[in-house]
């Protein structure tokens, strides 16, 4: 069940990560609009220098949103763009902006940055970008700062960035938990959709959408595939003789022999009621047949349940291969048929037919 819990919530992240990346790009598209507006007011006031500097940040932050375009890199554009951010605010808060209001614009900064990354660099970052802007407020007479704030600004504005990136680190903290519980209750929830509760294997649907996945994978590349459909011989009887609990935990043990003996790319389900089938992927007719019988062999030598004598079962199974069938309707039909084929004959046995270790050699029907 795991790879595909692991592919769900990779394309969950996929999706997130897609959703992350346009709402950077609107804000991207956002800052190149206020950059230039207030550049140019900037440049109409006579503030060249001011100008020039948010011209080229509007530059960079263009240059970044084409990058994305052409590569589709987004773990190189969240950095960029946190790194232009962080390079605006510093230069806003050394040289003051218009009218020492520069530092302002920092506030803008701990909530974009804990939404682009993780807690611990978050943190780490605001609390770089808030070193500089102490060097920049106790050494005014540095040769990059070129403004001067008094001392009631500067002590406000720590205080308040420290009050609001404490509330931006709070809820970030409390969305990602939330959200981390939400994966789970949903992991939780679909591992519980595709498993039978009773014997812990993929149910019915489960396999039903790997079956489809691997027919288009036989479709694509050729790769072959066998089905084995195994039903608990007289299992009735067993129900009736010693009670459905003895029923259950012969099902439920059952499933655990199937588990040791199949392969770990192998995948058993519970088809319905005593029937099981397993999947074996780039598996040849005969390699099925083989484990078929193997696992004959091993649920008759299995003492199921604790009563005295042991509970004894036997089951009968159908092989078929994709490379027979020209759809998956004509290979579960072809199981079918085969399993009707084995009860037919006796039951405790594998159809097509395979030699056992207590007969003479001969030749199974349909095989060489």
């Amino acid at each position: 069940m795991k790879p595909l819990l692991s592919a769900s919530h990779a394309a969950a992240g996929a999706r997130e990560d897609a959703q992350v990346s346009r709402l950077l790009n609107v804000l991207s598209g956002a800052a190149i609009v206020f950059l230039v507006g207030i550049g140019l007011k900037s440049w109409f006031a006579g503030h060249l220098l001011h100008a020039w500097v948010l011209g080229l940040f509007s530059l960079l932050v263009l240059w970044t949103m084409a990058r994305f375009a052409v590569t589709g890199d987004r773990v190189r554009q969240k950095r960029s763009l946190i790194l232009i951010a962080a390079l605006l605010f510093v230069y806003l808060i050394a040289s003051g902006g218009e009218s020492n209001t520069g530092p302002l614009w920092f506030y803008v900064f701990p909530p974009l940055l804990f939404f682009l990354t993780d807690l611990k660099t978050g943190t780490a970052v605001l609390l770089l970008c808030c070193l500089v802007a102490a060097i920049v407020f106790e050494f005014p007479q540095l040769p990059f700062v070129g403004a001067h704030y008094s001392t009631d600004f500067k002590i406000r504005f720590f205080a308040t960035l420290a009050f609001e990136s404490i509330f931006c680190f709070i809820l970030e903290a409390g969305r990602l938990k939330a959200r981390n519980e939400l994966v789970e209750l949903a992991a939780t929830h679909e591992h519980a959709a595709r498993t039978d509760e009773l014997t812990g294997l993929s149910n019915r649907r489960d396999m039903q959408h790997r079956l489809l996945v691997e027919f288009s994978r036989y479709q694509r590349s050729g790769h072959h595939f066998s089905v084995v459909l195994v039903d608990l011989d007289w299992f009735k009887s067993i129900n009736d003789t010693h009670g459905h609990d003895m029923g259950d935990a012969v099902l439920r043990q059952f499933a655990t022999t199937t588990a040791e003996v199949i392969r770990k790319t192998d995948v058993a389900a519970r088809w319905g009621g005593e029937e099981f089938l397993i999947l074996l992927p780039d598996t040849a007719l005969l390699q099925a047949l083989t484990l078929a019988e193997r696992l004959r062999q091993a649920v008759a030598q299995t003492r199921f349940g604790q009563t005295a004598p042991p509970v004894t079962v036997t089951l009968s199974a159908g092989v078929a291969s994709i490379a027979k069938c020209a759809s998956l309707d004509d290979l579960l039909r072809q199981l079918d048929q085969n399993l009707y084929a084995a009860k037919a004959a006796g039951r405790n046995q594998i159809a097509p037919r395979v030699r056992r270790d207590d007969e003479p050699i001969r030749s199974a029907p349909g095989l060489p």
